[in-house]
């Protein structure tokens, strides 16, 4: 009797979707909670009639917000505070573990109640892997709709860059910023890091009328996805990215690939913007559980499984031609060799 090929939950053909969601629901709290902040700012100073015609725009607008959730804006407000580089939420702080590492090179010292506010992201990145970079990072929202820009381009002719280089390149920066951060006493790797740039400059931009110098680097990574290498930054250069490919080496949640029910169309391999081969089961520490690949799969071929390491290459797929061709050419001879035992 034969084995019945793996079958996925349908929801997993959507949670790419609820991704896209996620990023949009973080990058609009990057705009909102600066907004929150010069709010509660006008509220505790009691100077409406102070305020500039601009200004009280602001509070005419912010004032009905917030008024079903907060009693007293000047402090209930508090609850809120932050932005993906270190945050607080009612009272549960929360920190990027690269803020945390950043700031023990920089401080050479543990301080215990910072290091704890990274568990929670580092228990999530030890279960799933660099689903940050996926499903959080702010600068991940703009980087995916650089890459449908890029797409566009494409079709209007123009060739965007697709360079490959080393992978490790990453880990190299994540060292030197450390060990940078540690010789300057700052933390250096936070001024290339984009999350924490998209926050600082969407808060300068929304509290300080104006960009910093941070938005230029910003639009220099933007451009070398698009001329130089496809997500490029991530892939290549991200500190961010390095650490959280670390510490998901072994993630307990990755994307396995059903080879009984794959056709080998590669479209996993062409829709993946970080250039692994999940067509040959090769997924890695790379894999941020995006759900692209899930998602544009025809046959259903991709779900997920609970294991620390990927599927070792299980070969074509069973629907495809080349598996096919193999089966029937040996049962082709099988039958000749039946018939010459005869």
């Amino acid at each position: 009797m034969s084995k019945q090929p793996h079958k996925p939950f349908a929801v997993w053909r959507h949670l790419n979707k609820l991704r896209w969601v996620s990023l949009t629901i973080v990058f609009a709290m990057l705009i909102f909670l600066p907004f929150t902040h010069i709010y509660q700012t006008y509220v505790a100073s009691h100077a409406y009639d102070l305020l500039a015609p601009s200004e009280k725009r602001i509070y005419d607008v912010m004032e009905p917000l917030t008024a079903p959730f907060v009693s007293d804006p000047a402090k209930d407000l508090d609850h809120i505070k932050g932005n993906t580089w270190s945050g607080t939420f009612w009272g549960l702080q929360l920190s990027d573990p690269l803020a945390v590492a950043g700031q023990i090179a920089a401080s050479l010292k543990l301080y215990w109640p910072f290091l704890l506010t990274a568990l929670i992201p580092v228990v999530l990145t030890v279960l799933f892997g660099r689903f940050f970079c996926g499903w959080i990072c702010p600068a991940t929202f703009l980087y995916e709709l650089n890459s449908n820009f890029a797409a566009w381009l494409r079709w209007a002719g123009f060739k965007p860059g697709n360079r490959r280089f080393d992978l490790r390149l990453k880990y190299l920066i994540l060292a030197a910023g450390l060990a940078l951060s540690a010789l300057t006493g700052s933390v250096m790797v936070a001024s290339v890091y984009p999350p924490a740039i998209v926050g600082r400059e969407i808060y300068y931009l929304i509290a300080l009328g104006g960009f910093g110098a941070g938005a230029v680097f910003f639009l220099g990574t933007l451009l070398f996805d698009l001329l130089v290498a496809r997500r490029g930054f991530c892939r290549y250069l991200c500190p961010g990215g390095a650490l959280y490919s670390l510490l998901g080496r072994y993630r307990i949640v990755r994307i396995r690939r059903i080879v009984e029910t794959c056709n080998d169309c590669a479209k996993c391999n062409v829709v993946c913007e970080f250039g692994l081969d999940p067509l040959r089961d090769n997924f890695g520490q790379e894999c941020n559980n995006c759900t692209a690949c899930i998602s544009v799969c025809p046959t259903n071929a991709m779900t997920f499984i609970l294991s620390p390491v990927d599927y070792a290459e299980q070969g074509p797929g069973h629907l495809g031609k080349k598996y096919r061709r193999e089966t029937e050419g040996k049962d082709h001879q099988a039958d000749e060799a039946m018939v010459g035992a005869e």
